[in-house]
């Protein structure tokens, strides 16, 4: 049976205008360089908040400064996709357990679900593996969790690495067409039109 496992940012919830304006006024507050969201969604790749904020900071992090990141996150107003909380629902009453790998630490990534009133089963952050996206190493530990074998995880997500991610573990990389980083050339098993298409893969 198809195991679902899904990415977070810009697939589950739309936090295209939260996360980069946290990010944007954390290395304000703490004397960093003027950057951009721009500056901040290409710096998403390199790993969880802290290695993030540390590369715009254009330095080290001390101690306690990546406060300034994630109490901007609380109280912020976020929303999951049209017909995410439907779909999770959906697969919920079907008797599948809502799994969720991304990059972000496990801590902003709570936050951020509760914020979109997404309710997961399993949860796998940037901060409990190795190595990020495009390594395999997330969607490795999401099959563990579920237990499955990877080959047996459709993993969906809005970015290239995502896809990545998936293939390289072994596991169907399923494209979220409506994600803010979706490539329509990029590589995929699948392209999902809406977060509802997903149903259709427990078929295969």
């Amino acid at each position: 049976m198809v195991q679902l496992v899904w990415d977070m940012d810009g697939t589950l919830i739309d936090s295209t205008v939260v996360v980069p304006q946290a990010f944007i006024a954390a290395v304000a507050e703490l004397g960093g360089p003027p950057v951009d969201a721009a500056a901040v969604v290409a710096a998403y790749s390199l790993g969880v908040p802290e290695v993030i904020l540390a590369h715009l900071l254009q330095r080290p992090l001390r101690d306690g400064e990546s406060e300034a990141y994630y109490q901007r996150l609380h109280g912020a107003h976020l929303d999951a996709y049209p017909s995410v909380l439907d779909t999770l629902a959906a697969l919920r009453a079907q008797g599948h357990r809502i799994a969720v790998f991304t990059g972000a630490a496990v801590r902003g990534a709570r936050t951020l679900l509760d914020l979109a009133g997404v309710d997961v089963d399993v949860l796998v952050g940037g901060d409990l593996v190795e190595h990020p996206k495009p390594a395999p190493d997330g969607v490795h530990l999401a099959a563990r969790l579920l237990g499955v074998p990877a080959e047996d995880v459709a993993y969906i997500g809005d970015a290239v690495v995502d896809l990545q991610a998936a293939t390289a573990a072994g596991a169907r990389a399923v494209a979220a067409g409506w994600g803010h980083l979706h490539d329509p050339t990029a590589p995929a098993d699948h392209t999902l039109t809406h977060p509802s298409d997903a149903l259709a893969l427990l078929d295969h």
